[in-house]
């Protein structure tokens, strides 16, 4: 108790945290003094190892880990909860949104998700010139900063070429702020060239949007249809994820005798012992805490409690690969040599096997949903998701072609940050062309950082190296996501990333 104590008296006293980050950063203090959910004793084991990890959501579950209402609902609607008439001016729209957006909750005590904002205002816009949409968005995108600022918050726009989407790209490219976050979803047969090279050309500006593969998504996902959010995370709307469970491939390997001990022992073990842990906590969400009874998000239709799933995540596959290359005298490394690439996708591939048996109670078509997780600040040692570790990064096609095979597996997210020299400002055809044959090929997101930007993506959220800065010069930040930017520079080195250079003679003949 004294050690609990000690902490909360810390984080009170903690002059680089707002008000608001305190306040959070208490609440969880508080939410962990309450006893974990009952686990049996092997699984408990396997949680204090950290082979599986709870991603720290807390002792007691008392909200799912992301949220994904449908704002159409009140849009459409009002809210008689909130005491809000159906919108009819696109002020109305956005200051609708800006309200509800406070009442809706996630792990990061802010909401994750913002809205499919174009399809949403786009009714509103008859009657509104180009330059006064402009202004508005510009207005609502600083509000989202100011006030949420946390970068794991995200919007969706597209897959449709449209005003809204061109300028909320705009606005995006000129603000270049933390939040919110931001996807593309693209579809070639809808959204068009212009489009793609629209956004490439704000990656190279500012490292976003994200483009997602709206395709191979689409194919997933049932009525009303699928977001993007935080890192990568694609799920149900007007759902979510109830929880994110992962397991550390890296510990799995290093408790392997052989290659064939890790696919047919130990692999099925520690996915039986996650599936474990994920039932428990969906449990006391579900039959315990309340959330989902008497919840007006759930009575004004926001969100259907059937519609989240559970989030399997798994991470540090190129150290479990490494790993067990050397068990086996093989010299060849993750991301550069065939025989090793291979390894890593049927691993990918027997992980959606085995978690494809273990049935889940509560959960959108009852089995979680195969996850590349993006890892956190402080799993040092390791590599996020299927990633190919920091600072040794062949070139944009290799590495491309290195992870392409593993994205069929992972239909709640899997990313890949490649990382440009800034030669590409003088060449935005080459990221164009990159991004357009890596969606061809089956990517289901294209994701890249430019050299000399000063918003850069960490794993899926974003910081400013201007904000680490001071940060570390013990100045704190407004942004909420930049102490944890901070700590992964230090801890898994994501500064370390090496930048390549994309030339168009690299793609011929590549097949991207």
């Amino acid at each position: 108790m004294t050690e609990t104590l000690g902490q909360l008296r810390k984080i009170a006293q903690d002059r680089t945290l707002s008000f608001k980050q305190k306040e959070h950063a208490l609440a969880v203090e508080a939410e962990n003094m309450l006893p974990y959910v009952l686990l049996d004793a092997e699984t408990r084991a396997a949680l204090d190892a950290r082979i599986i990890c709870d991603m720290y959501e807390g002792h007691a579950p008392y909200k799912p880990r992301y949220v994904l209402p449908d704002y159409e609902v009140v849009l459409k609607n009002g809210s008689a909860h909130l005491e809000l008439p159906k919108p009819e001016t696109l002020d109305e729209a956005i200051s609708t949104l800006q309200i509800a957006y406070h009442h809706v909750p996630s792990v990061t005590g802010m909401p994750v998700f913002i809205g499919h904002l174009d399809a949403l205002l786009l009714p509103f816009c008859d009657g509104v010139s180009d330059d006064e949409l402009y202004r508005k968005i510009k207005l609502f995108w600083r509000y989202i900063d100011r006030v949420l600022p946390d970068a794991f918050l995200h919007a969706n726009i597209g897959p449709a070429d449209n005003r809204v989407a061109r300028a909320i790209l705009r606005v995006d490219a000129e603000l270049k702020q933390v939040a919110p976050n931001l996807t593309f979803l693209y579809d070639p047969e809808v959204s068009g060239e212009a489009m793609l090279r629209l956004c490439t050309d704000n990656i190279i500006a500012c490292s976003k949007p994200h483009i997602a593969n709206h395709p191979v998504h689409r194919e997933v996902f049932d009525e009303p249809g699928y977001a993007i959010v935080s890192c990568y995370n694609a799920l149900p709307l007007r759902g979510g994820a109830a929880s994110l469970a992962r397991v550390n491939l890296k510990k799995v390997a290093e408790a392997s005798a052989s290659e064939v001990d890790f696919l047919d022992v130990q692999l099925p073990r520690y996915v039986n012992l996650n599936a474990r842990l994920m039932r428990a906590r969906i449990d006391y969400l579900f039959r315990q805490s309340g959330f989902f009874g008497g919840n007006f998000l759930v009575e004004e239709g926001w969100i259907d409690k059937g519609r989240f799933t559970a989030m399997f995540g798994i991470f540090a596959m190129a150290e479990a690969v490494n790993h067990l290359q050397d068990l086996a005298g093989r010299p060849g490394r993750y991301g550069h040599d065939a025989e090793a690439n291979a390894l890593g996708h049927r691993i990918s591939a027997r992980l959606a096997e085995l978690v494809d048996r273990e049935p889940m109670d509560h959960i959108w078509r009852g089995v979680a949903m195969l996850h590349a997780q993006a890892g956190l600040s402080s799993d040092a040692g390791t590599t996020p998701g299927v990633r190919i570790p920091y600072g040794s990064e062949p070139d944009p096609v290799s590495h491309v072609q290195a992870l392409l095979p593993h994205h069929q597996h992972y239909l709640s997210g899997v990313s890949e940050i490649l990382t440009l020299d800034e030669t590409v400002r003088a060449n935005p055809e080459a990221v164009f062309q990159l991004a357009k044959g890596a969606l061809q090929l089956g990517f289901r997101e294209f994701t890249a950082n430019v050299t000399g930007n000063d918003l850069v993506r960490v794993t899926g959220f974003m910081i400013r190296l201007s904000d680490v800065k001071l940060y570390n010069a013990a100045k704190g930040s407004r942004v909420n996501t930049t102490a944890l930017g901070a700590e992964a520079a230090d801890t898994v080195h994501i500064l370390d990333r090496k930048p390549r250079v994309v030339g168009l003679e690299l793609m011929a003949g590549s097949g991207v």
